[in-house]
């Protein structure tokens, strides 16, 4: 039994080590920016390459996350359809408690699967559609020299399930994003990196992203059959 303790305090002891040498090797500070118009101006120019007066005129988006949450969102009627396993949730954004939730297509009250599909919601689409929220409320913009680079760092000081994150945008010649690097309250390792570089064109005229690939562990994330069209 010794031994055992003895072996198991070992083994512990390194994956401590190398937990701590992870973190010490990759774990990046928040960089400094400059807020105004510089950096309003290069947020301008990334949704110019988006063409976000396309994605402002959007009807439908259709996408999944990972193979596990599924969703058909009415953007400009604020309402989504969320479903995983055997629940789906007619999720009204702006008027929560108009939301209807369906567990093997019975309708129910339940408040936990509800406020799943919310935080679902709030991540899933982020993934989807972040590069498009750099002027939403509660966001504050600064402009970074990155790599001899202009970079975007976009903080979000409320809204969401989790205020406080910030997230710098790289971007190509054509101020396209091609990656961000984040740091949230989710991951303890600042500057974790994802890519922004498997575009799809839509038929609405929006670019969307169909996958992610993350530095931590190249951990991808799968955005499913991805669609954005007008009815």
């Amino acid at each position: 039994m010794k031994r055992f303790f003895k072996f198991f305090a070992i083994i512990l002891l390194l994956l401590v080590s190398v937990i701590c040498f992870y973190y010490c090797a990759n774990n990046e500070s928040l960089p400094e920016g400059k807020q105004g118009i510089e950096a309003d101006t290069l947020a301008s120019k990334m949704l110019e390459a988006l063409n976000y007066d396309a994605y402002e005129n959007l009807d439908v988006l259709e996408w999944s996350f990972r193979g596990k949450h599924f969703y058909k969102w009415y953007k400009k009627e604020h309402i989504v359809a969320v479903s995983w396993d055997n629940n789906k949730v007619i999720l009204h954004t702006n008027e929560q408690e108009k939301s209807e939730v369906f567990i093997n297509d019975i309708k129910i009250e339940n408040k936990e699967v509800l406020s799943n599909a919310i935080a679902f919601f709030n991540n899933d689409s982020f993934w989807l559609v972040a590069p498009y929220k750099v002027f939403d409320a509660g966001t504050e913009r600064r402009i970074v020299n990155y790599k001899n680079k202009d970079a975007l760092l976009i903080t979000y000081r409320s809204g969401g399930t989790t205020p406080g994150d910030s997230y710098l945008w790289i971007l190509n010649e054509k101020f396209l994003p091609t990656s961000y690097k984040m740091w949230t309250s989710i991951i303890p390792i600042g500057g974790i990196s994802a890519t922004w570089s498997d575009w799809k064109n839509t038929k609405a005229g929006i670019k969307l992203p169909t996958q992610h690939k993350l530095s931590l562990f190249g951990v991808e994330i799968s955005m499913g059959e991805v669609k954005g069209y007008n009815l």
